[in-house]
């Protein structure tokens, strides 16, 4: 396989980046000038020697410990559990959120192989070990393997009565009209109804 292959073929396999757009991307990055691709290549290439997971939640970070992490003004006692690092990023841009986070790395998955043991479960239980938790946000997605995984992870905290264990709230979106909603999200949206005064 030639060079050119060969960058078809990774760029093929990210997410969402099917052959065709591959092929776009790499004839795209040939018309530009050697130092652009220079810049890329360096790019991928200190990422790929630099960045890791955080040592006390998972998320890419160049330091140990990542900027949220030791941030003294962030609620140590408020933890939401992502599946990916990109779910951090959703949740910071809201500014809703001011507690800290444990990303899992994935989901559950039993069909794949991904059990328990390949999610970093135990930096969750690194946190509840330090006595400071009060409450686990699970935040993870509402795909089968999502709720899976929360569901698991409801059951590992179960040995922590004085720890709240809340899910994300599901339902109708803002401005959404009710025609158009599937039959999941408007069952998740009656059964979390919240009654009005």
């Amino acid at each position: 396989m030639n060079v050119l292959e060969t960058l078809i073929t990774e760029f093929a396999r990210l997410p969402g980046v099917g052959r065709k757009t591959a092929q776009r991307l790499v004839y795209h990055l040939l018309q530009q000038p050697r130092e652009r691709m220079e810049t890329l290549a360096a790019a991928i290439a200190g990422v790929a020697e630099r960045v890791h997971p955080c040592a006390e939640c998972g998320q890419p970070t160049e330091d140990a410990v990542c900027d949220i992490c030791r941030d003294p003004r962030r609620d140590a006692g408020l933890v939401c559990v992502v599946e990916e690092p990109s779910a951090v990023a959703v949740v910071e841009r809201s500014g809703a959120f001011r507690g800290r986070y444990v990303v899992l790395g994935g989901r559950l998955s039993p069909l794949d192989g991904i059990g328990p043991d390949a999610l970093r479960i135990d930096l969750l239980g690194r946190r509840l070990a330090g006595g400071d938790v009060r409450e686990v946000i699970l935040a993870t997605n509402s795909s089968l393997e999502g709720e899976a995984t929360a569901t698991y992870l409801q059951q590992v905290l179960a040995g922590h009565p004085g720890v709240r264990v809340s899910r994300l709230a599901r339902g109708l979106p803002v401005g959404g009209e009710l025609e158009y909603v599937d039959g999941v999200t408007l069952t998740h949206a009656l059964t979390a109804r919240e009654e009005l005064r």
